[in-house]
């Protein structure tokens, strides 16, 4: 940040609590505005925890929850190819009637064996399988009374084969790394944490970036811990170059097994494409792509595995981001095992689209509201996972919210299980009257341990999120959002904006979604950007670069937790595509030589996070704004002060305006001539000491 004349003083007291004001109140209504939806059906609720298949020393139970059904089939196999049509190879040849030439059928496409469910407690159906265990591959048919019947894998499956068409049998403990027992969540203090996201694929398909190439794009690819650009040991890459940064928490875009994606094509197959992962298949498996052999419903299991412990050893922190909002299409394993439970639907019967996604999960039904505390509490046993990231948060229920923060909160060191989503809806949605969502208007109703992301800090700092070439403070308007700034360096603590607490405040200026900050500051810095802007190549950019760098700082010395898309510290650029979704790997892959070349960006980046490390103040201090009528901000936070200054002229603050004692009483007075500068955005500046 571009210091005031005063600078920064460097004695930060350690562990002082600081008193933290209420945020505004805020009226809510009894229920959350939306279409009016159908009721829940009523069904019995199955409140035990043993739906799926159990193996043991003898055999495996199966159970599923189908209210509704009039009889279940189970199907087993020996492999977990789909059968929803005959494969056809080699294996033998047959003569069917009306044909006139042989075909070869696979027999691998038939079951070697069915079993007839029986009626069991509270709507569910169950069989127990002697003989049978880990490595087999299942199915079901489901009938019901009106003559339809449905082929569908196991929605409560815990691995399943090649593209999820069938479900697998699993010990869960043939799964385990070597080590896995010894592997424990790393303890990171709240005002410690930095969180950086990245997509799997994203983190290592460059094929500069060190990994091997049989790796790369693989859930082994965090299992390498001193990776360069092209191995020359010269600049670090993946887990390496994050412990440089000194970020404490990656966020994983969504890993579960997810629809868009051909797993069994190689992942250098051209028509393999890439996917973000916002498509849910099958929530408690692992995506197969991600895997060296995604026909092998094991694999997956273990090398996710290895991934969250080769993170754990770094001592960072592994966010899932989960999609309990929607699922991949109307027609899924829910859909068929037990017909309009799943999805809400509107009075007419068609399907609610507040997701933006032809279809929205019913949360507050009391089955699939089970269904997600489950499925969230078992990733975090299980995988060991460290944290939540909840896609549009704002169409899941509170109810449900709150029962798993609950859940995981009585789990061994449950409560230091983070989470946080989106308090927003893509459209409204149709809800029974009476429901409350998690969405800002929704936040006094949540646990004040579940956090959200802060899109007015975002859209103050950048420009309107939606509108491209409309500027924010640090893009053109720094008169017009002065005041926001301010307020978004104090977590928006006693305005309109204020719904959460700072503990609860994700602060950011870019994630996945959206222009990446560079193509942002590209949009409204320049009539038209060229490919020079997006290279960052050059003096021209140094405008561009100087915005960076100011965004960067306001999002480090703001009250609550900061975030940042993985690349935005090296000027990220993805060409001015906004959602790239399903753009190539090439688009959208971290690249480690742009890393490498931008070093000077990365190091600010790392210094804000080691300014900011261990002062509990800046976390959740109040900050002591001081008033001014130019688009400057300076506060004092703790006993540092803190300047930023996006005009072309230096500007000067007098040091007896940070010398007042706030409302608490909780700065102390300090000399003028004891503040000195410790860090400053300007090139050629010494930074912190480390």
């Amino acid at each position: 940040m571009a210091p005031a004349e005063s600078g920064s003083h460097s004695h930060i007291p350690q562990g002082k609590e600081l008193p933290v004001p209420q945020p505004a109140s805020l009226a809510v209504a009894d229920w959350t505005p939306a279409e009016t939806a159908l009721p829940c059906p009523d069904y019995p609720v199955y409140t035990d925890d043993d739906l799926g298949a159990f193996p043991d020393a003898k055999g495996t139970t199966f159970r599923v929850w189908a209210p509704t059904a009039s009889g279940v089939t189970l199907r087993l196999f020996k492999t977990g190819s789909s059968d929803e049509e005959a494969v056809i190879d080699d294996a033998e040849s047959v003569v069917t009637a009306g044909m006139e030439t042989p075909v070869s059928i696979n027999p691998a496409a038939f079951p070697f064996e069915t079993y007839e469910l029986a009626p069991g407690a509270d709507g569910t159906w169950l069989v127990r399988c002697d003989g049978i265990g880990h490595g087999v591959y299942y199915d079901y048919i489901v009938r019901f009374p009106d003559g339809t019947e449905h082929r569908t894998a196991d929605p409560w499956a815990r691995a399943a084969g090649v593209n999820g068409r069938r479900s697998m049998v699993v010990d869960l403990s043939r799964t385990d790394p070597d080590g896995w027992s010894e592997d424990h969540r790393p303890h990171i203090p709240s005002r410690d944490l930095v969180i950086w996201e990245t997509h799997i694929g994203d983190f290592s398909n460059d094929p500069h970036s060190g990994v091997p190439f049989e790796h790369r794009g693989t859930y082994l690819a965090f299992t390498y811990p001193n990776t360069s650009v092209d191995g020359d040991g010269e600049f670090p890459t993946c887990v390496a170059y994050l412990k440089r940064l000194g970020v404490t928490a990656v966020q994983l875009m969504p890993f579960y097994d997810y629809g868009s994606i051909d797993e069994s094509l190689a992942r250098d197959d051209p028509r393999h494409g890439f996917n973000w992962g916002y498509d849910p298949l099958n929530y408690n498996v692992p995506e197969g792509s991600y895997s060296t052999d995604p026909f092998d419903g094991e694999v997956r299991i273990r090398e996710c595995k290895r991934m969250i412990q080769a993170l754990h050893k770094a001592g960072i922190k592994v966010i899932m981001d989960v999609v309990y909002n929607h699922m991949f299409s109307t027609d899924n394993w829910f859909e068929r095992m037990i017909p309009g439970y799943a999805l809400r639907r509107r009075e007419d019967g068609s399907f609610a689209d507040g997701s933006a996604c032809t279809n929205d999960v019913a949360t507050e039904h009391p089955m699939m509201r089970k269904y997600i505390v489950d499925s969230v509490t078992y990733w975090a046993r299980e995988y060991h996972i460290d944290g939540f990231r909840f896609d549009l948060m704002g169409l899941i229920d509170v109810d449900t919210m709150n029962a798993v923060r609950s859940a995981l909160d009585q789990l061994p060191g449950g409560a230091s299980i983070l989470m946080h989503g989106e308090p927003w809806a893509a459209r409204e949605t149709a809800l029974v009257k009476g429901t409350i969502l998690a969405d800002k208007r929704g936040m006094p109703y949540l646990s004040p341990r579940i956090g959200m992301f802060c899109d007015s800090t975002r859209d103050a700092v950048r420009g309107h999120v939606f509108y491209q070439k409309v500027p924010g403070y640090l893009t053109g308007a720094a008169a017009d959002y002065a005041d926001d700034i301010r307020h978004a360096e104090d977590g928006w603590r006693g305005t309109l904006s204020g719904t959460a607490a700072v503990g609860q405040l994700i602060q950011y200026v870019s994630a996945h979604d959206d222009l990446t900050l560079w193509d942002k500051l590209c949009a409204t810095m320049r009539p038209i950007p060229t490919e020079v802007d997006y290279a960052a190549e050059g003096e021209c950019c140094e405008d561009l670069m100087q915005s960076n760098r100011l965004a960067a700082g306001v999002v480090f010395t703001a009250a609550g937790v900061p975030f940042l898309l993985g690349g935005e510290e090296f000027a990220r650029t993805k060409h001015g595509v906004s959602d790239s979704f399903r753009s190539p790997v090439a688009l959208n892959q971290l690249d480690w030589r742009r890393a490498q070349r931008l070093s000077s960006l990365v190091d600010h980046y790392a210094a804000l996070i080691r300014l900011r490390r261990g002062n509990p103040a800046y976390f959740g201090g109040a900050r002591m704004i001081v008033p001014r009528e130019d688009e400057v901000v300076v506060f004092r936070v703790g006993d540092d002060c803190v300047a930023i200054n996006p005009a072309d002229e230096p500007r000067s603050q007098a040091t007896v305006q940070l010398e007042m004692p706030g409302p608490y009483d909780e700065v102390s007075k300090i000399a003028p001539n004891d503040w000195r500068c410790i860090y400053c955005s300007e090139p050629g500046m010494p930074p912190p000491a480390a």
